[in-house]
């Protein structure tokens, strides 16, 4: 985050699966607390908060599932561990007056929202681990940010642009795209299918995640 110029608005883009988790659930009215993973003090955190705790896929009513918060009651409370999305949500929030949450499923309404906030912009995507826990690029990311990008006004940079002509590419088409990266075809390795359909429905959602220093929450 030190390599960051300083923006009026940071937004943090993970499409599989954080960002696209956040706008599901702030959509219905829920709060998604962001938490480091495999941290041992998750559970006294979320306790702490009167919050409950995701878990693993399948193992717990809420997780990195986009779909386990289709039917989310208002108010929820959630904390949400992330290796990718929620960790750099931590890291970018001492420093950024205000940081939303991006998706391809809110890509429109993000970006229209962060024009009436300010007239810089840092957009962040989280990417992916390799088996060895080190950072990858993930097509799936680059082109959340493209999509975004392409609703900013303003000039851009020459990485803002390249993601900008990954989402032209597939604008189309993005589900597709996302089905065919390496990313998606890890995730139908695994059975999450509903993953790929989720995050792909481009501005289906007119929902703004932002953070309020502590969780996400419905702008």
């Amino acid at each position: 985050m030190t390599a960051l110029a300083p923006a009026d608005v940071t937004i943090v883009v993970d499409v599989f699966s954080f960002t696209t988790c956040v706008d599901v659930a702030t959509s219905r009215g829920a709060a998604i607390l962001p938490y480091p993973w495999n941290d041992p003090s998750a559970a006294e955190f979320a306790q702490a908060r009167r919050a409950e705790l995701a878990g693993r896929r399948t193992q717990a009513r809420y997780s990195l599932a986009p779909d386990s918060y289709l039917a989310a009651p208002a108010g929820l409370r959630c904390v949400l561990p992330s290796p990718n999305g929620a960790q750099v949500t931590l890291q970018a929030a001492p420093n950024a007056p205000v940081l939303l949450a991006g998706c391809l499923r809110n890509a429109h309404a993000v970006a229209a929202s962060a024009q009436r906030l300010g007239a810089t912009f840092n957009i962040l995507p989280a990417g992916e681990r390799w088996g060895d826990g080190s950072l990858r690029p993930a097509f799936e990311d680059l082109l959340g940010a493209g999509a975004i990008l392409s609703y900013l006004r303003g000039s851009r940079s020459p990485e803002a642009q390249a993601a900008m002509a990954v989402f032209e590419r597939h604008r189309t088409s993005p589900m597709e795209a996302l089905a065919s990266c390496s990313s998606g075809r890890e995730l139908e390795l695994r059975g999450h299918n509903n993953d790929k359909i989720l995050a792909g429905q481009l501005n289906s959602s007119d929902c703004v995640p932002r953070f309020d220093g502590e969780a996400f929450v419905a702008a």
